[in-house]
C-alpha cells in the first residue's frame, strides 16, 4: 500500500520550510548551547519559528532535532534527553501544523567518523539513529527527514534504521561542496544510486551550496533516478557582517530557481542555512499548484563505490570482474587470510583494477576460519586501495551480512540461486541492505540439461525478487559454465541460455568464464575464444582474470567487432598499454611479491615488490596507506643504517605531499589520506624512539581547538594528524573552547601557531573574537582559521590566515614558519602537560 504522502508527492510539488538554526539565533538561542535543547527550556521559541514558516505557505515542517541524537547531545550532556528531546521537537510541530502542514522528523549526522576512520562500527551507527527515529515516530511524525550528510554509508545506516523503526517515507538529502562531492567523495549519481536502493522514498541535497550548486545536483541526479527530488539549498555562502552572520541571497533571487528546479524534476523545495519565512514565502509563490515533471531513465544495472557508479546492460558494453580474490587453490592467500591480514588481497585488488576490471570479486571461504569477520575486513581493506563496486562471493548469508555492512556504496550478491532456502534467506537481505542479487540458474535439482530449463528459473528468481520488493535493474544473471573437459555439450547450452535470458526477460547476464578450461591443458586460450562466443550471445559481465593478455585480447577486441566500441578508442588505448608491457601474457602489476617467510623482526611486510627501493616502498606504503605493511618497513629501512629524519624528509614526507597533490586534483578523497596519514603516524611513533635517541626537534608547536559552542572537531581531529605526520608538535585543546583558555595555552605552552576551527554560522564570530583577544593582549603568535562556513573573505576581514582544507592547513603552518632556522625544540618546560585531545 503507498502512503499519502507518496501519493501527494506525485500529484504537487510540495514546500518545504527553512532554516531553523539561523532564526533560533537571531530570537536568543543561548550562547554555546544546541539549539534542540531549546525544545525543553523555551518552546515557544521553537514554535514561533514554526508559526512562521506555516504563515509563510510551508507544506513541510523540519522538527527541531537536526542534532538531537545521543552522541552530539551528549557532548553537552544532555544524552539522557535524547528521546524527551525528541518527542518534544516533534509535538511542537505537530501543535503549529495541526493537519495544514506535515511534520518531517530532521535527523542528521552523528557529527563523527565511522570506522575504519573513525571508531563507531556501522552497526553502532545505526543503533544511535534508530533512538532517535524511534522517538520521533513514537510522537506522531508524518515521515523522516535524514539530511546534511557528508557520509554515504553514515546515510545508509540512518535509512536502514528508520526503515527497522517505523514505516514512514523517509527522505534523504546529501551535502555536496564546490566540486559535487561530499567531503568523503561521493558524487550526486552515486548518492542517488546507493540511497535509492536502500528504499528512500526521495533524495536530494541539502546546506553547504547555493541554488545554482544544488541545482547541478538535482541535474545529475535527475539522471539516474526516478525517485522525487528534494532540494534545500542555503541563501547563498555565509558572510560576516561587524558581528552577525548574513547569507546573500535574497528571496527573489532564490524564486527566481523555482522554474529550473522544477524542469530538473524536484518534488520537494525548501531552504536551509540563512533562508528566512521571507524566502519561503517567495519559493511559495511560484510554485502554487505547480505538479512534478514527469521524467524516465535510461535502464541500468547501476553498481557503486564510495565515489563513483557503473551503468551495467541494456545495450552497454560489457565490462570484466576481476576473479582473484579468491582463496580457492591459492595456497599463500589462505594462510595470510587466516592470520587476518590482508596485503596480498590489496595487491590483488590494486593490480586488477590497473588491469582493467571494472568491479572485483571478493570471495574470502577459507575452512575453519571466521568468514563473516574475514569479509568485512577484507571488504574495508579493498575499498581502501580501489574505487571499485564489489561483488561479495560467498555461501554463508551471514558472511554477506558483514560485507554488506562494510560495503560503502552498493554490491552485487554473489549469489542467489533458485532453491527455495536461497530465495528466502537472501532475497530480504538484499533488499534491506540494498544490493543487487546474482541470480545462479539452479535449484534444488542442480543445473538444467536445457537452456530452456535455465530460463525458467530465471524466471522463478525474477519473480520472487519482485514480491521481496527489488527492481528488475537489479538483477543479473548467471545460466553458468560447465567445464568442457567433462561437459562438451553444455558450452552450447550456456551461450543459448545467455541469449534467451536477454531474449525474454531483457535482463543482464554474467559468466564466471575460466570454469569452461578446467582439467584442459592452454587454459587461457580456451577461456579467450569462450569469452568472445559468449560477448556474441550477450554477455554482460565477464568474470576474468584480468591478467591473462589473451582474455584482454578477446575482451577488447569483440567489444571492437560488436560495434561495443565505435570508434575502437578503448582497443587502441589498451593496445598502447599492453605493448609497454613484457611479452609474457601476463598483465599484472610488474612487481614481485615479498617473501612470505617471517622477517627478522617476526612480521611479514605488505607484498610490495622488492624490486623496489626501501625509500620507494615506503613511499608506496604511505601513498596505498598501507598500515600493515608500514612499521615493518621503517624498521627495516633504520636496520638498513637510514636515520630517523631521512626516513621522514626522503619517504614519508614527500609521500603525504603526493596525497596533497592527488586530493587536489581530485583523485584521492578524505578517505584515502586519513589512511595514508594513519600509515605515517604508525611510522612516526616507531620513528618517535629513534628521534628521542638522535636529539631531533620538530617543525613548530601548534595550538588546535574548536571555538567555543561548536562540537563539531572531525576537521580539526584531521588537521592535527596531518600535522603531526609533517614534523609538528600539537596541542589539540578539543572542542568549544573558550577563547580565554585558547590564549592562556597559547602562552604557557609557548607555541608557534593557533588554529581555529569553526563549522556552524552560529560560531563563526567566536573566531573572530580569539584573533581580537590576540590582538587585545599583544601576542604575536599567527592565527589559522578554517572550517565549512569560513572563507577567505572572512580571514582577511579578522586578519587571520585561512586553510580552505587539512592539506592547505599544514601547507600554510610550513609557510607561516619557513623563515625559522631550527627545529622548535622537543622538550616543554617542566611540569607542562598537553592539552586534552578533542
Amino acid at each position: 500500500m503507498i502512503h499519502p504522502f507518496i501519493d501527494l508527492l506525485r500529484s504537487q510539488v510540495l514546500l518545504l520550510d527553512g532554516a531553523m538554526g539561523t532564526l533560533l539565533q537571531e530570537r536568543g538561542l543561548p550562547h554555546g548551547r544546541p539549539p534542540e535543547e531549546l525544545n525543553l527550556n523555551n518552546p515557544a521559541l521553537v514554535q514561533g519559528v514554526h508559526a512562521d514558516y506555516l504563515a509563510a505557505g510551508a507544506e513541510i515542517l523540519a522538527t527541531n532535532t537536526f542534532g538531537a541524537n545521543r552522541i552530539k547531545l551528549g557532548a553537552y550532556s544532555l544524552g539522557d534527553k535524547t528521546v524527551e528531546i525528541n518527542r518534544k521537537g516533534v509535538s511542537l510541530a505537530k501543535e503549529v501544523g495541526a493537519g495544514r502542514a506535515a511534520v518531517a522528523a530532521s535527523v542528521s549526522s552523528l557529527g563523527i567518523l565511522m570506522e575504519p576512520l573513525g571508531d563507531l562500527s556501522f552497526s553502532e551507527v545505526k543503533e544511535v539513529f534508530k533512538e532517535q527515529i524511534a522517538a520521533c515516530a513514537d510522537a506522531g511524525a508524518n515521515l523522516i527527514l535524514i539530511e546534511t550528510m557528508s557520509d554515504i554509508r553514515e546515510a545508509k545506516a540512518a535509512v536502514m534504521a528508520a526503515k527497522e523503526v517505523c514505516g514512514l517515507p523517509v527522505v534523504a538529502m546529501m551535502t555536496f561542496g564546490e566540486d559535487l562531492r561530499t567531503m568523503l567523495g561521493t558524487d550526486p549519481e552515486t548518492a542517488a544510486t546507493v540511497l535509492e536502493a536502500a528504499g528512500v522514498d526521495a533524495v536530494g541535497a541539502n546546506c553547504s551550496l547555493g541554488p545554482e550548486g544544488v541545482l547541478q545536483v538535482m541535474e545529475r541526479m535527475a539522471k539516474v533516478s526516478g525517485l522525487p527530488l528534494v532540494a534545500r539549498p542555503n541563501a547563498g555562502l555565509p558572510q560576516l557582517q561587524g558581528v552577525r552572520t548574513v547569507f546573500p541571497t535574497s528571496p527573489e533571487e532564490m524564486a527566481a530557481y523555482v522554474p529550473r528546479f522544477l524542469e530538473a524534476g524536484v518534488s520537494i523545495l525548501g531552504g536551509c542555512c540563512g533562508t528566512t519565512p521571507e524566502h519561503i514565502r517567495a519559493l511559495a509563490a511560484k510554485i502554487h499548484g505547480l505538479v512534478p515533471k514527469k521524467r524516465g531513465i535510461p535502464l541500468a544495472l547501476r553498481l557503486s563505490s564510495r565515489t563513483k557508479t557503473i551503468f551495467i546492460g541494456y545495450g552497454r558494453p560489457p565490462l570484466m570482474v576481476g576473479e582473484r580474490i579468491n582463496p580457492t587453490g591459492r595456497k599463500a592467500l589462505t594462510v595470510e587470510l587466516k592470520e587476518g591480514k590482508f596485503s596480498l588481497l590489496r595487491q590483488e585488488a590494486r593490480g586488477q583494477a590497473e588491469a582493467g576490471a571494472s568491479l572485483l570479486d571478493v570471495n574470502v571461504g577459507v575452512p575453519g576460519a571466521d568468514e563473516p569477520t574475514l569479509m568485512a575486513a577484507a571488504v574495508r581493506s579493498v575499498q581502501e586501495v580501489v574505487d571499485l563496486p564489489l561483488v561479495l562471493d560467498s555461501s554463508n548469508p551471514d558472511a554477506l551480512e558483514a560485507g554488506l555492512e562494510a560495503v560503502e556504496g552498493k554490491a552485487l550478491i554473489n549469489s542467489v540461486s533458485g532453491e527455495e532456502k536461497s530465495l528466502k534467506r537472501l532475497l530480504p537481505v538484499a533488499k534491506h541492505y540494498g544490493a543487487a542479487v546474482l541470480g545462479l540458474c539452479l535449484d534444488e535439482r542442480g543445473i538444467p540439461r536445457t537452456a530452456e530449463d535455465r530460463l525458467q528459473i530465471a524466471r522463478r528468481i525474477l519473480e520472487e525478487a519482485l514480491k521481496a520488493g527489488l527492481s528488475p535493474q537489479d538483477l543479473i544473471f548467471d545460466p553458468l559454465t560447465l567445464t568442457a573437459a567433462s561437459e562438451p555439450a553444455q558450452a552450447r547450452e550456456t551461450l543459448r541460455a545467455l541469449s534467451l535470458i536477454k531474449e525474454e526477460l531483457g535482463l543482464p547476464t554474467i559468466l564466471g568464464v575460466s570454469n569452461i578450461s578446467f582439467g584442459l591443458p592452454n587454459r587461457g586460450m580456451l577461456n579467450a575464444s569462450f569469452l568472445a562466443m559468449a560477448f556474441a550471445h550477450g554477455l554482460d559481465l565477464a568474470i576474468v582474470n584480468p591478467y591473462d593478455l589473451r582474455i584482454q585480447e578477446a575482451f577488447y577486441s569483440s567489444r571492437v567487432l560488436l560495434n561495443q566500441d565505435p570508434k575502437a578508442e578503448a582497443y587502441i588505448e589498451w593496445q598502447e598499454r599492453a605493448s609497454k608491457r613484457p611479452e609474457t601474457g601476463d598483465l599484472r602489476p610488474e612487481t614481485k611479491a615479498i617473501s612470505h617467510q617471517p622477517s627478522a623482526i617476526n612480521h611479514r611486510p605488505s607484498a610490495i615488490s622488492h624490486e623496489l627501493t626501501i625509500k620507494e616502498r615506503l613511499f608506496k606504503a604511505v601513498l596505498e596507506g598501507d598500515r600493515e605493511a608500514i612499521v615493518p618497513l621503517v624498521e627495516e629501512a633504520l636496520a638498513g643504517g637510514m636515520r630517523s629524519l631521512e626516513v621522514s624528509n626522503s619517504a614519508l614526507i614527500p609521500a603525504l605531499e603526493e596525497v596533497g597533490e592527488r586530493f587536489g586534483k581530485g583523485t584521492y578523497f578524505l578517505p584515502q589520506v586519513m589512511l595514508s596519514a594513519e600509515a605515517v603516524r604508525l611510522a612516526f611513533e616507531r620513528l618517535k624512539q629513534e628521534m628521542k635517541r638522535e636529539e631531533q626537534g620538530h617543525r613548530g608547536r601548534v595550538l588546535l581547538a574548536t571555538v567555543e559552542g561548536d562540537i563539531h572537531d572531525i576537521g580539526k581531529n584531521i588537521v592535527g594528524t596531518l600535522l603531526e605526520n609533517h614534523g609538528f608538535e600539537v596541542v589539540d585543546l578539543g572542542k568549544s573552547v573558550p577563547a580565554e583558555r585558547i590564549l592562556d595555552e597559547a602562552r604557557r605552552l609557548r607555541v608557534d601557531i593557533i588554529g581555529l576551527s569553526a563549522l556552524m554560522t552560529t560560531t563563526m564570530i567566536r573566531a573572530e573574537e580569539v584573533v581580537k583577544k590576540v590582538q587585545e593582549w599583544n601576542i604575536t603568535i599567527p592565527v589559522m582559521v578554517g572550517g565549512a562556513v569560513l572563507t577567505q573573505e572572512f580571514a582577511n576581514r579578522i586578519g587571520a590566515v585561512y586553510a580552505k582544507d587539512a592539506l592547505e592547513a599544514v601547507a600554510k603552518a610550513k609557510a607561516l614558519l619557513q623563515g625559522r632556522n631550527t627545529p622548535h625544540p622537543s622538550p616543554r618546560p617542566s611540569g607542562e602537560r598537553d592539552g586534552e585531545r578533542g
